[in-house]
């Protein structure tokens, strides 16, 4: 096991900036194993042209998006990719089973389930990045529903663009929660200048200053 992947799964369990007792590391390990052994992950993605008005008003296809946040990680983009990703319904099956006889083993199932989904999405991402700056394109960081002021409603549509119940497997709840939960959608931007984003997003960049920043 890598040293981010634990530190990942750490920080996800609340430890901050403490380190884990060893037993905790050990069951944070067998958790990792079980996770891997009950996922099936999937994604979906698809590439829209976009545009932003004056007023920071996104349009990508039909949908009209309100959102300063998103629309400054945007800027200079040309066109988007939706994305979605989901560990599959095994995750949840393992965690609900699990948290019957073992509570706090089925939190750091959690932990690292997290941890793993965010992994996945970090492949694809780099993998679609590969493709398309074949095309002159780059990507920005994932930007999903839910983050600042890129409000959660926005799920169901970006959901729909997708298909994602029947490409993946995914749906969501009246209240907005994912099934599986263990999922996540996105909008991607994708410039034709290259700003060297790292796929880990702005969290992993000391450039605070930066104008697409999240």
């Amino acid at each position: 096991m890598t040293d981010r992947r634990m530190k990942e799964a750490v920080r996800y369990l609340g430890y901050g900036r403490n380190t884990a007792d060893e037993r905790t590391r050990m069951m944070i390990k067998d958790a990792f194993s079980e996770v891997e052994e009950a996922a099936g992950p999937k994604s979906i993605c698809r590439i829209f042209d976009m545009e932003q008005d004056s007023d920071g008003r996104i349009m990508i296809g039909n949908i009209s998006i309100e959102s300063h946040r998103l629309s400054r990680n945007l800027r200079g983009c040309v066109k988007v990719v939706l994305f979605g990703a989901t560990l599959g319904p095994g995750v949840d099956q393992l965690i609900r089973r699990t948290s019957l006889t073992d509570m706090s083993h089925a939190v750091i199932q959690q932990a690292c389930a997290a941890t793993i989904l965010e992994e996945y999405c970090d492949k694809k991402q780099l993998e679609l990045g590969d493709e398309l700056e074949g095309e002159g394109l780059y990507l920005r960081p994932r930007f999903s529903p839910g983050y600042g002021d890129f409000d959660i409603h926005y799920q169901k549509p970006l959901m729909q663009m997708l298909d994602c119940a029947k490409t993946i497997g995914l749906t969501m709840t009246d209240s907005y929660m994912m099934t599986p939960s263990k999922s996540v959608t996105a909008v991607i931007g994708a410039s034709p200048v290259k700003e060297r984003c790292p796929v880990a997003g702005c969290e992993a960049c000391d450039k605070t200053d930066c104008e697409f920043r999240r």
